[in-house]
């Protein structure tokens, strides 16, 4: 690892897979501990300071942490002022539209480390694209970057892994707008899995913005809903996965198609309490059974995406 990397990094911004791929950006390839700001225990930092039995580097993770506990800011501030050197402490706060970096830890961090605004504009996405593409071995020229942003949208999760369905579609082609139109013309399938990852991500406002679109659309309420269903029992079976499984193998534990399904399930899984999930289950299947009596989506709909991207933390 950078051994003049700051002793703290803080990412924040509105995105939380931008955030989540810039930390391991950070890490080069170092499996951090990972802890979630709100299941804060009181002995992270002290077993960050404790030595590695077999001399491995050593990597703290900390996400949600616009939901750290007093103690833990008290604990970081007496942390930062001897940190452990060679030692990588990452935090992650994700914030709502239009809001900035959280006061108290910039505070913190400002005199010794590093704070970062993580953002890609929608100008900037058809290059990001390009950038992914690389990345993931895929060989997509520019036009065709243009047209999958124009195709899917600008949530970088769902544009990141419809590079990622290109690549296992056209292995070793280069990619050009027609095979985006060929790969994404169930466009509406696309779209409902954006507004899933945008509920199951607590964005409201880009939630009910996409949920907007489809109906406007004339997409099929009952289509939308079976996509919520289809994600609550994969984020169940995630969820249901013991924590200590390595991330790599989260996608063939729970039946997932792919390995970035695994991470980014997995993520989504942390927001919520397993009795969440199900309760929201419930509730699926309790629109199902009003739509198909004659309740009209459009009144439903708008509902349960409330219920699901306005939850409380689990």
């Amino acid at each position: 690892m950078n051994a003049k990397r700051p002793p703290v990094v803080l990412l924040w911004g509105e995105d939380a897979f931008l955030l989540r791929e810039a930390a391991f950006d950070l890490l080069r390839g170092v499996q951090p501990v990972e802890v979630d700001a709100r299941e804060w225990r009181g002995r992270e930092l002290a077993d960050l300071a404790t030595p590695s039995m077999f001399g491995e580097e050593r990597a703290l993770l900390v996400t949600g942490c616009r939901a750290l506990p007093q103690a833990a800011l008290k604990e970081l501030a007496s942390y930062l002022q001897d940190p452990v050197p060679d030692v990588a402490l990452i935090l992650i706060a994700e914030v709502a539209e239009r809001r900035s970096v959280p006061a108290a830890l910039a505070k913190l961090v400002k005199p010794v480390g590093e704070i970062r605004n993580v953002a890609v504009g929608r100008k900037d996405l058809p290059g990001w694209v390009l950038e992914r593409a690389r990345q993931h071995g895929a060989d997509v020229i520019p036009d065709a970057a243009r047209a999958l942003v124009e195709t899917i949208g600008d949530q970088p999760a769902a544009l990141d892994g419809a590079v990622q369905q290109l690549r296992v579609a056209y292995p070793g082609m280069r990619i050009a707008r027609p095979m985006i139109m060929e790969q994404f013309r169930g466009l509406g399938e696309q779209r409902v899995w954006d507004l899933c990852d945008r509920a199951f991500g607590r964005d409201l406002p880009g939630s009910i913005r996409v949920l907007r679109s489809l109906l406007e659309g004339r997409e099929d309420p009952l289509i939308i809903l079976g996509g919520f269903a289809s994600r609550l029992r994969d984020l169940v079976r995630v969820k249901a996965l013991p924590e200590r499984i390595p991330a790599g193998e989260v996608a063939r534990a729970a039946g997932l198609r792919f390995d970035w399904q695994g991470r980014r399930y997995r993520e989504q899984a942390k927001r919520f309490a397993m009795d969440e999930l199900l309760g929201l289950h419930a509730r699926v299947v309790e629109a199902d059974r009003e739509m198909k009596s004659g309740a009209p989506g459009d009144v439903v709909l708008p509902v349960v995406v409330a219920a699901v991207a306005g939850a409380q933390a689990g």
